[in-house]
């Protein structure tokens, strides 16, 4: 009799395994089991799921006086340990209503249902513990072996008179029990397929995401506009499972890419409801149908939808909308996917703000080293001029022409590179009129090779070599010459600017750089801080000198500067 009721239970355990196995490739039973977020509506409906599967059990059951050897436990346990209390109480209450119903007034009737809805109650209680333990199927093996024998203790209490009780239990209970428990264990076997298809998933969706990372960082560094946020939402699209990819500022339509973008239209007012609470509260927002997608075409296809705020420090400045045609499509993974690239795009654009106002106030202290250089040099060219004018008026004329080619220079360096030799244009023209003002003890040498290609950046060279004139040759009782180099190397292009000046110490050359307003050089530092910038920490200014011998100050400018500029702009 046992025997023959343990193979019974078999087939009928395989029959509920088999379903099992068809219902976990079906879209929807899978999307309510990985979610991570299930709603009380995603609750009733598994409840549902696995309370029919109690129920198949019932129906399967093998008669046995009077009462059935059933698996009806299989699909209400699982539903426990997976969906939590909720699911474990109803689906247990349904399949437990059930067997009661069927058979009012049974020897087993309203044991077999408090059971029922009993072991349903402890599956769901164990489902912490069973998402923490790392073999889930022998975990659900031991726990379900447990429930069936607490079934059998019910039966032994509830069910009368106690002795048919107990001949009952004493036939069903070790097939129920034995077969049972690897029931449980092998419908949670194949359910776990499911969150190993979507670790899979996740790692692919991960993978997409560095690329979609790769290919996107170079946008939005640029700033959050139309046409970033259109060449980002093309690469989003042809890269993700995506039906379209759209972004939004606070008040209107950025990019919309894929469906719906016949109405979906660049620089329309932000219309839907969905989108605006993202905009007003800063949290993601998933919609689920057409419904609440709420556009005002009746023709749109798109049917779900996750949007994402896009934030600069904290303040929502837009959205990032994934969309598909297929109502209740948006996966856990389609989530993070959105989340990750939010969070992604929300410090490329915050790293563009950062670069921009870095750019602003370079610039400003360009202008500011440019307006405490100029004055001064104004009016020692206008004295050197005046002198000039009635002993030498041609070179006078000539002298005014340098100063208004040097200050034409000095008023258009608002270019991120120039080329080489309109930087040496600006300091010959800066050179000629100091060499007006001292005459003999002033001595230039150029050595700058023929057809040689170097941008660097402008009002770099000058500083410089006004600096040796300065407090290099002039210092110095009979002056002294300045040489300026240019040395092309493979990688990079070296500038030297040497004087046999006055020189300087060890101890004063360290201190160039410092804070010390008595012994740092505004104009030294700033040139060293902006080729810093730049190119690197290694590119900052060398500087050699002995006292009473002169000084060597070396630049080194990378080659493919440009390029690299070109790739950046």
């Amino acid at each position: 009799m046992i025997l023959h009721i343990l193979t019974g239970l078999v087939n009928r355990v395989g029959i509920i395994i088999v379903l099992a196995f068809i219902l976990s490739k079906a879209k929807l039973f899978r999307n309510l089991v990985t979610k991570r977020k299930v709603s009380i509506l995603d609750k009733f409906i598994l409840s549902i799921f696995f309370g029919i599967f109690g129920i198949i059990g019932t129906y399967s059951g093998i008669k046995i006086q009077g009462a059935l050897a059933n698996s009806r436990v299989i699909g209400v346990f699982a539903g426990g340990l997976l969906g939590g209390p909720f699911v474990g109480i109803m689906s247990g209450f349904i399949a437990g209503l059930h067997r009661w119903a069927i058979d009012i007034g049974g020897f087993t009737a309203v044991a077999c249902g408090i059971s029922t809805t009993v072991e349903g109650i402890l599956a769901g209680i164990l489902s912490k513990k069973f998402y923490k333990s790392k073999n889930k199927w022998m975990f659900s093996l031991v726990a379900g072996a447990f429930a069936e024998l607490v079934q059998m203790i019910i039966i032994l209490i509830v069910a009368k008179p106690f002795s048919q009780a107990l001949e009952l239990v004493e036939i069903i209970g070790i097939p129920m029990i034995t077969v049972n428990s690897i029931g449980i264990s092998m419908f949670i076997a194949v359910t776990e397929s499911i969150f190993k298809d979507q670790e899979r998933a996740a790692a692919y969706q991960a993978q997409i995401a560095l690329k979609i990372a790769n290919k996107t960082l170079k946008y939005f560094r640029k700033g959050f506009n139309t046409d970033t946020a259109y060449k980002t939402a093309q690469i989003i699209y042809n890269m993700a499972d995506l039906k379209a990819v759209a972004f939004t500022d606070t008040e209107k339509i950025l990019a919309h890419v894929g469906a719906g973008e016949d109405h979906h239209k660049l620089g329309n007012p932000i219309k839907t409801n969905l989108t605006k609470s993202v905009i007003r509260t800063g949290k993601y927002k998933v919609a689920n149908s057409q419904r609440e997608i709420d556009c005002n075409n009746d023709s749109c296809s798109l049917k779900s939808a996750i949007i994402v705020p896009l934030k600069e420090k904290n303040k929502v400045i837009g959205t990032l909308k994934l969309y598909k045609t297929e109502e209740q499509s948006i996966t856990q993974i389609d989530v993070e996917l959105a989340l990750g690239l939010a969070l992604l795009f929300s410090t490329q654009i915050e790293v563009s703000k950062v670069e921009y106002q870095a750019k602003l106030l370079k610039d400003a202290e360009l202008k500011a080293l440019q307006a405490q250089i100029n004055p001064h040099f104004l009016f020692n060219a206008i004295n050197t001029i005046v002198s000039f004018v009635r002993i030498k008026p041609d070179k006078a004329r000539e002298l005014l022409l340098h100063l208004g080619s040097y200050f034409r220079k000095n008023l258009q360096q608002n270019k991120e590179e120039v080329e080489l030799y309109k930087e040496i244009e600006h300091v010959k023209s800066y050179l000629e009129i100091e060499k007006a003002r001292f005459g003999e003890k002033l001595k230039v040498k150029f050595h700058i090779p023929d057809n040689l290609t170097c941008y660097l950046p402008p009002l770099i060279l000058q500083p410089i070599v006004e600096n040796a004139v300065k407090h290099g040759i002039m210092e110095k009782l009979e002056g002294g010459t300045i040489e300026i180099k240019a040395i092309d190397e493979v990688d990079e292009v070296k500038l030297i600017v040497k004087d046999n000046g006055v020189g300087m110490d060890t101890l004063y050359v360290n201190s160039l750089f410092s804070q010390n307003k008595e012994t740092s050089s505004v104009g030294l530092i700033n040139v060293n801080n902006r080729l810093i910038n730049k190119y690197g920490k290694e590119y900052g200014l060398k500087i050699n000198s002995k006292l009473g011998k002169g000084t060597i100050v070396t630049m080194r400018i990378p080659k493919d500067t440009s390029e690299r500029f070109k790739e950046v702009s």
